[in-house]
């Protein structure tokens, strides 16, 4: 392997050691759930996210393809001439490739569908259980601590609460979705063989096979597991009754035989007490009371262990049969996820080296840089209507992710200057190389290595004729919830920035800017719901700008909305920081989407002068959106 490799963002794993490979190994057996039925298909999905297995990646790409169309027969033959300086063992290759191969190629098992009601069914069972068993075990103990002392009002309220506690215990096995699930889990079993046919009211009526399977019986290439008898269950289940009944017994007879009162525990329960559990005071009359209990105590556990053991297998089994469903949409979702992140991380990249280079002579931005961090403010001009209420949120989600990177600034050594990423989904770094004249102008937390770390906020007003749509007959919930939960993260980031700078810079900062003014006004129009209420954007970028912040606009093409908020905010700076007179403000503003850098992104993405808008369209537009006569027109997007 190299000593720097590449990271490929997205669903692909540079795979360096054995962990890894197991990753991608489980990520790819569990798509596969997807496409069972064409695993050659499958494996061309994925061939191209091998990359280092071992000094021969196309011969280990062409063995799994080999393997999925021949058979797992070819496997001995290809593992064999696998090269000599492969990583690992041929062994581990092995394993993992007939895991693939069998996961991919069999179409065996389906996973069985249980509804929600009975998913949440399950957790409780769960969840009772978890409570109860340790709850008797505790209350056992302190039975046998009040026969230990001989106390016979002590041994009934023991007993009156092992006694609750027990009958809790087995009144939660009494649901149906028990016996169904264990039966489930034992046909799903490679090997499993019925000692009966299910009769139909136990066949499962809550929980369906999506394609009913044929009697199961598998080849006896793979071991039998014993014989499953369905009245098991309920045997088990019942002796967890019958042993609290034989403790009940016994401690009448205790307290009954040494004068007490009767009726310790109301009598027996579910019948008459099993013959193997045999009446020790006929034997031994004299023998203490805790040496009588003890014995039945120690079965209670035991029967108790086995149900315990049996429940939560079959339960869990139900919890995962949820998850193996959701399985191949939640490995949609993170690549997904990582698309857009990808996306986004390329944009800080940019413009955090941009930052970086035209502040280096600005120390106060230097000491924020490593004392608070750095917020990096999202403009968006998404509606939320059709299609781009998707963008928004997948936009959403991406920017959030951007709080797992930190950057890291070193001198670099040669003439190659381009940015290094390393690290993990929960954790990237981003290594930032500067010349040495440059790196020794920096202050030394940052030339030690110290991470930056960067704080992005996401405010979106759509703008356009769908918004316009989305505002009278759709939903705005999500703009409102967006704009709403960065604001909190944009407070907080001031908060910081309040408190951990020092107080001459804050003293100086404060007489040049009105941040908590902003603010209150900013959550003031946030609050207020109104229709493409644009001058939230406004506010935001103020705020970004005055805190040193980087900022960025987007819409669906980058090329028309944007074009018209980034040339806003041109003359709006004009007009703030360079004294722009007001009689030229729109004057510039035409000029600046006429001539320039917008109109020529325009022309290199559909190779024409226009703005891809029209004459209705604007007029849903806000004032200062829209661009002068001449530059928009009829334009393939």
């Amino acid at each position: 392997h190299p000593q720097d490799p590449p990271i490929s963002l997205g669903n692909h794993f540079l795979c360096q050691n054995n962990t890894e490979l197991w990753q991608f190994l489980l990520e790819a057996l569990a798509y596969s759930r997807v496409r069972s039925d064409e695993p050659e298909k499958v494996i061309d999905n994925w061939q191209g996210q091998l990359f280092s297995f071992s000094s021969s990646p196309l011969f280990f790409v062409h063995l799994i393809v080999l393997i999925c169309s021949k058979g797992s027969h070819a496997i001995w033959s290809s593992v064999s001439h696998l090269p000599s300086g492969t990583k690992g063992c041929k062994f581990f290759l092995l394993f993992c490739v007939t895991c693939l191969y069998l996961c991919c190629s069999s179409t065996g098992y389906q996973f069985i569908y249980y509804s929600p009601e009975n998913t949440a069914k399950a957790k409780e069972v769960l969840s009772n259980i978890n409570h109860l068993q340790p709850l008797i075990a505790t209350h056992a103990d302190l039975l046998l601590n009040s026969a230990s002392q001989r106390s016979p009002d002590s041994l009934k309220n023991s007993l009156r609460m092992l006694s609750e506690k027990t009958e809790l215990f087995v009144h939660a096995f009494k649901d149906q979705l028990v016996r169904s699930a264990l039966l489930a889990l034992y046909t799903a079993r490679p090997g499993g063989v019925l000692k009966k046919p299910p009769s139909p009211k136990n066949s499962t009526e809550d929980s369906c096979p999506q394609d009913p399977p044929p009697p199961v019986r598998r080849q006896d290439s793979i071991p039998h597991h014993s014989d499953y008898d369905e009245e098991e269950w309920d045997r088990v289940w019942a002796n967890v009754g019958k042993s609290l009944n034989c403790i009940i017994a016994m401690v009448d007879k205790l307290i009954g035989r040494d004068g007490g009162s009767e009726g310790a525990g109301g009598g027996s329960k579910d019948g008459e007490k099993d013959p193997s559990l045999v009446d020790p005071t006929i034997t031994h009359p004299r023998e203490d009371w805790y040496e009588q209990l003890y014995p039945l105590i120690l079965t209670l556990k035991d029967c108790m262990g086995e149900v315990v053991n049996r429940a939560k297998q079959s339960l869990t089994f139900v919890l995962l049969q949820e998850l193996a469903y959701s399985l191949p949409q939640c490995l949609m979702l993170t690549l997904r996820r990582d698309i857009v992140f990808s996306q986004a991380l390329a944009g800080l990249v940019c413009g955090f080296i941009i930052k970086l280079h035209t502040s280096l002579h600005d120390p106060g931005f230097l000491q924020q840089l490593h004392t608070v961090g750095l917020i990096v403010q999202y403009e968006g001009l998404l509606s939320t209507y059709s299609d781009e209420i998707g963008m928004l949120e997948d936009m959403a989600v991406g920017i959030s992710d951007l709080k797992k990177v930190a950057f890291k600034i070193i001198e670099a050594k040669s003439n190659d200057v381009l940015p290094v990423i390393t690290g993990r989904r929960e954790h990237y770094v981003v290594e930032v190389k500067l010349p040495a004249r440059m790196f020794e102008a920096l202050p030394l937390q940052i030339k030690e290595g110290q991470l930056l770390h960067v704080y992005p906020v996401l405010f979106n007003v759509g703008i356009n004729e769908q918004q316009t749509l989305a505002e009278r007959f759709g939903d705005v919930s999500l703009q409102e919830s967006i704009n709403q939960e960065n604001f909190e993260l944009l407070k907080e980031y001031y908060t910081i920035f309040m408190e951990k700078m020092p107080p001459d810079y804050i003293s100086h900062f404060q007489e040049q800017n009105d941040l908590k003014g902003l603010l209150e006004n900013l959550h003031q129009n946030i609050q207020a719901k109104k229709r493409k209420n644009v001058e939230i954007m406004w506010l935001a970028a103020t705020i970004c700008r005055k805190l040193n912040g980087i900022r960025f606009t987007c819409c669906k093409s980058a090329k028309d909305r944007t074009s018209m908020s980034v040339t806003l905010e041109q003359c709006s700076i004009l007009r703030d920081e360079h004294q722009l007179h007001k009689d030229f403000f729109i004057r510039a503003l035409d000029c600046m989407r006429r001539e320039g850098c917008r109109i020529e992104n325009v022309l290199k993405n559909v190779r024409c002068r226009k703005y891809a808008f029209n004459m209705l369209q604007l007029m849903a537009f806000p004032k200062y959106y829209r661009p002068p006569e001449g530059t928009y027109g009829k334009a393939d997007t």
